[in-house]
Parts: C-alpha cells; structure tokens; sequence
C-alpha cells in the first residue's frame, strides 16, 4: 500500500509540474519582455524552414542555399551544414518521428522530396513524382516511418519508407475537385490524432481529411467484385462520402470575385493544429489569420429575420426597461433560426464596475475614431461577459468604422449576436442591415430594412435610415447589378470564379457544407510570400503569431484577438515562426540569411530596439498594402516610396454613407 500511495504520489508530482509548465511557460509578463536574444548565421540564402526536434534542444533550418544546418539553438553552435542534393529553393524540412533525430526529410522547389542521414550527411532516398514545387512535408508520430507531401501540382502524397523506398502515392488528388490549376501549399497532421490531415491550397478554403477513411475506401473498392467493371452512369468517388471537411471564412467566397478583379490572391499559406488537437489555425494569404474551431463548428453566418419584436417597455441596445417577449433568433449550429415559440427576453444584468470602466474607455476610444483601440476593449470586455447584448452591438459598430478586410462580417456576427441575447436592440438591428448591404447581400438588406422600420417606426425616416434606403435601392436597379448574386447563402455563393477551373459537383457540396471560423486576428500583410506562417504560442495555445510582409512578426492573445506585442524580425519579409515545445522561446527567419531566436529579456534590459511601439501605425500600414495595386507592392518592396501606400486612412471594404444618424453611429 505504501508503495503504490508514493506511486501515486509521484504522478501527481509529475502530472502537477507538466500542467504547471504547459500554463506558465507562456506568460503576458514573458511576452510583453520578448526580444532577440540571438542570431545565427551560416546560410547564404533565405531561410524558408525551421523546425525543432521534439526534446527542443535541436533547430533545422532549409534555405534557398539548399543547405540544411541543424543546430544546437541553446548554445548558439552550428552542428551540421550539408547540401541537401537539391537543385532549388528548400521550402520545408522535418525530422522524422522515434528516428532519434537522425532522419531528415526536406522538399524543395525543384519538384523533389529528399530524406537524408545525418549521422552520415548523406541523401538515402530522392522522390521524383511530384510535377510543381514541394512546398511542405508533414509527419505524424504514430506512423514513425510515414511522411506526406504537398505540391503546387496539386497533390498531396504519401510515403512509406518501410515498404518503398523509391516511390509515393497519391492520398489526394486535388485537381479531380477543382481543376488542373489548383496548388496545394501547406499540410499538417493532427497532433493528438494521426489521422487527421488538413490542407491549405488555391483559393479560400481549407480542408481536413480523415486518412483512414481515405485508405480504407480504396481498400474496399480493390477488394469489390466489381471493382473493374462500371456503366455508362457509373463514377467512382476518388474520396468517400465523410472523408472531407471544408472550413472558410464566411465572408470570402463572396469577396472572391472582387478580390481577383483586383488581382488579389487567396492562399492558405499555413496551416497547423492547436496542442490539444481542437482548433486549426490558418494563415490566408492576401487576407488574414483565421482559428477555426474543430468540436463546436459553426456554420457560415446566415440571415433570417426575427418575426416579432414589442418595443413598447422592452429592451432596446441593451438596455431593460421592463420584462418582455418575443420571437426572437437563437444561435444554431447552422448559424441563426428564427425561435418556434414566443422567447423570454430577460433583463440585461448590468456589467460589474470593473467592466463598465472598460466600456466606457472603448466608448471614449470610440469617441476619438480610435476604432482598434474601441475593438480591443471591447473585446476585453466580451471576454469576461459573453452574455452582455450592449458590448457585441458597440463592438460591431467599431468594426463598421474601422472597415479593415473582414469587420463587416465581424460586425454582421456581433449583430446577430447582440440580437440573439436581445431580439429588440435596435441599433443592432440596424447595423445588421447595413452590414448586409457591405457584404453585397442587397436584397435581404432591404427585407432586414423594411423590418427594421416596422419594428421602430419613429427611426424609419432618420438620416441613416434614408442614407442606407438609397444605397440599396441604387444597387438594386444598378445596370452592373447582377440579380444572380443577390442571394447568399446558396449555392451561388460558392460558385466558380469565371476561370477555366473546373470545378466537380462534389467540391460543390463540400464547399457548401463548410464551416465558419470562430476567431480573427488582424494587422500583419500576407500577399508577397506563399509560405509565411502563423502558430500558437504555449502549450495552451494561449498565443498566437504570425510573419508578415513588412519584416515584423505580430503576437495576438488567442481569446481576445488583441494584438499585445509586434517586433522587427527582417529586414524585409518574416516567413517563419517556430515555437520552442516546452519554453518561451520563438525561432524566426524569412528573406535575411539568419536564424533568430527570441526569448524573454531581463528586466535589466531596459532598450529592445527591436520592439514596434506604434503597433496600430504598423497594422494600418499593413491593411493599405493588402489593398494596394501588386504593381505598388512591388515597387514598394525595390524601395520606391508610394504615397498611397505610406499616408491616409486604412482601406478594406467599401466605405459607408457618410451622412449616418445617431442609430447606427454611437455606442450604446
């Protein structure tokens, strides 16, 4: 007995100090004093990869050089430098699972996939079936000896060095979905279980696939007595029914058409599962950082109307008169519903004095157009009362001001939101039908209007009223108006973009059937590179970074999506950033021929040139030059000064009726 209670005791101990560093070793006060500690140098290209062993005291990094070095990143050395036998660029580098960290494992744009001995610094096997650049491996530790690979031809391939050393095969043929253009740019294994990979490829959407299910349908259909026989009517299926999950930020399949207007691409340029294996966070290039939650999905936000609403001593923008009730709309797992019955609408509890503090500063941020500023209190605020219908239906309204890429839609789930807790808050419902009208859905702005105007009669001739009638009515008999567009929610939504893709029914319906994202982070710029990356930060995945095109990596807290800390990471462009697994320390690299290595300074140091003070400067920055002509960009990037791109007010999204009334403009 007593040798099994210091057993138990023991795993306690043990069990205690893991959950003790898995909380503590990411910490704000660790953040806010991040800075280099270190740099080192041996390539003579950009460094495109990094990636640490799983005991975190070894650091590989590939390079445009094709040179891989790995190295002992706690003591600055470099231990191994060799040529990876690659003729071009390296983009990404793994260490293959239980292989005692001595098989590496790089892909290159040379269409190549190498895996090399390092005891030995030979190359022991070189895949050739890939067409187009090799843009990431991934690994999982289940399955020590496999590997997969994504390619711009649009595959994504499968290794097995036990039972062919010498070939792949294919796991998924993305062109059969979407055409001969389509690229896949980024994959990643599920950590917590091997069967789940996600992809991110051409366009917005981001997929995750059940491997086992894939194997196993192949499987069957070899095994199938009539497995080579098919009529005239007769499709095989390259992936079974439930093998595939599509994930989208609602608001891009619709901006898609504009976007490549304006000659913007859409990319998934990373992806990578949380620590515990729940949230897939994507990095879209020419748009923004995206988590998407994996176990309480949520479908594209939809609109529907509430069917009654007494405003007569109810409660309106948050505020209760008296009790009241309503046909309201109740969240769902697809998106808004209208309520069956007659719904309670209870009291709004008056938030706690700490937390009307901070309403009131957003409210003066708000006040003084300080809108990311207004955003993140708010957010702040959400966070420690997620109930409270007034902060959802304030924060929209900074988000509709700001109109930086994605706030209408942000600001559209904040109206639906607010509605939901309190079906008869009019500013809510307002600025819902505006938002409706930004994100192109005309004809349900109107009906959202017309709504709106009979539940509050005394608001239906204010000037912002008027100001958004005229908008719709002007968009709806505009010449340019296509009528096809003006429903959401259906297929149309997702429909081809006009190139000569072409796009499979299946890829239709799994486009359709896609999940929304749960949280956004904004202010670095994704459009140069296709392989810059985003991670979390801390075992809980309690931060979460990200590269960017002005040479900074940025650092959001994950459940408040405020922005706390950007640093100076290049002299032009941060691609990669690679969490240590079990301490505050962050590898970076991108077009500078060095490796960075980040950690927490002591407080003794008190000047980090590194640190980007002007954080909101920076991110408004980076929101222009997404919205800039690719002829500015690039000419920017030579050194040329635009104007456009270094003076005047964030761009986005098309701008609002300046003449708006009180309804809409100021929080409650």
């Amino acid at each position: 007995f007593a040798l099994v209670s210091v057993t138990l005791v023991c795993f306690l101990q043990e069990r205690g100090a893991l959950g003790f560093e898995r909380h503590y070793h990411v910490t704000d006060p660790f953040i806010r004093r991040l800075g280099l500690e270190a740099e080192l140098q041996g390539h003579s290209g950009c460094v495109n990869c990094l990636e640490w062993n799983e005991k975190g005291d070894l650091l590989a990094s590939g390079s445009d050089d094709q040179h891989t070095i790995v190295w002992d990143p706690l003591h600055h050395k470099k231990l191994l430098s060799m040529h990876t036998g690659h003729t071009a660029n390296i983009f990404s580098v793994k260490f293959l699972p239980h292989s005692g960290d001595r098989i590496l494992i790089t892909g290159a744009a040379d269409s190549k996939v190498h895996v090399h001995d390092l005891t030995v610094k030979e190359t022991i096997h070189m895949f050739g079936d890939h067409t187009n650049r090799v843009k990431r491996i991934a690994t999982a530790p289940m399955w020590p000896n496999t590997f997969w690979s994504a390619a711009e031809d649009g595959l994504i391939r499968q290794y097995d060095l036990r039972e062919n050393s010498k070939r792949s095969e294919v796991l998924i043929d993305l062109t059969e979905y979407c055409g001969q253009l389509v690229e896949a740019k980024c994959l990643t294994v599920n950590p917590q279980d091997n069967n789940y990979l996600a992809v991110g490829a051409s366009g917005p959407f981001v997929r995750l696939y059940d491997i086992r299910m894939i194997h196993n349908h192949r499987k069957s259909m070899k095994q199938s007595p009539s497995a080579g026989v098919h009529t005239f009517c007769d499709r095989q299926k390259p992936l079974p029914d439930g093998a595939a999950q599509y994930y989208v930020a609602g608001h891009l399949p619709v901006k898609l058409p504009d976007y490549n207007n304006r000659l913007r691409v859409l990319v998934a340029t990373y992806v990578t599962f949380s620590p515990d294996g729940t949230e897939l966070l994507v990095n879209m290039g020419g748009e923004q950082v995206y988590l998407f939650d994996l176990t309480y999905k949520q479908r594209p936000y939809t609109f529907l109307l509430p069917k009654k609403c007494h405003t007569s001593g109810e409660v309106q923008n948050g505020k209760t008169s008296t009790n009241g009730v309503s046909n309201g709309i109740h969240l769902h797992s697809n998106g808004f519903r209208l309520s069956e019955g007659r719904a309670h609408v209870s009291p709004q509890v008056e938030l706690p004095p700490y937390l009307e503090r901070i309403k009131q500063q957003a409210n003066e941020a708000f006040a003084c157009q300080l809108w990311t500023q207004a955003i993140q209190l708010y957010s702040k605020a959400v966070q420690k009362a997620p109930n409270n219908a007034m902060l959802y239906g304030n924060r929209a309204a900074a988000y509709m001001k700001r109109k930086w890429d994605g706030d209408h839609y942000d600001a559209l789930r904040d109206c639906l939101k607010a509605i939901s807790l309190n079906p008869c808050h009019l500013k809510a419902h307002f600025r819902l039908a505006r938002c409706l009208f930004e994100l192109k859905y005309v004809a349900e702005a109107l009906e959202c209007l017309d709504d709106f105007k009979g539940k509050f009669p005394e608001q239906a001739h204010s000037s912002a009223c008027d100001a958004l009638d005229r908008d719709i009515n002007a968009a709806l008999f505009s010449k340019s108006d296509n009528a096809e567009d003006k429903k959401g929610g259906g297929p149309i939504r997702l429909r081809a973009t006009g190139r000569k893709d072409s796009i499979s029914e299946d890829e239709m319906v799994l486009r359709e059937r896609s999940y929304d994202y749960k949280f956004r982070y904004c202010g670095h710029c994704n459009t140069t590179t296709d392989i810059k990356e985003a991670n979390f930060f801390g075992s809980n995945a309690q931060y979460i970074v990200s590269g960017s095109d002005d040479g900074s990596f940025f650092i959001w807290e994950k459940e408040t999506t405020n922005l706390v800390r950007v640093l100076q990471g290049d002299e032009s462009i941060v691609n990669c950033l690679q969490p240590h697994p079990s301490y505050c320390f962050l590898a970076t690299s991108g077009i500078d021929p060095v490796v960075r290595l980040w950690n927490p300074r002591p407080e003794s140091e008190t000047l980090n040139g590194r640190v980007v003070v002007d954080m909101e400067g920076a991110s408004q920055a980076n929101q222009r030059r997404m919205n800039a002509d690719p002829l500015e960009v690039m000419l920017l990037n030579m050194g040329y000064r635009i104007t456009g791109l270094t003076s005047g007010g964030a761009g986005g999204s098309d701008d609002e009726d300046s003449s708006e009334g009180q309804v809409q403009c100021r929080p409650s």
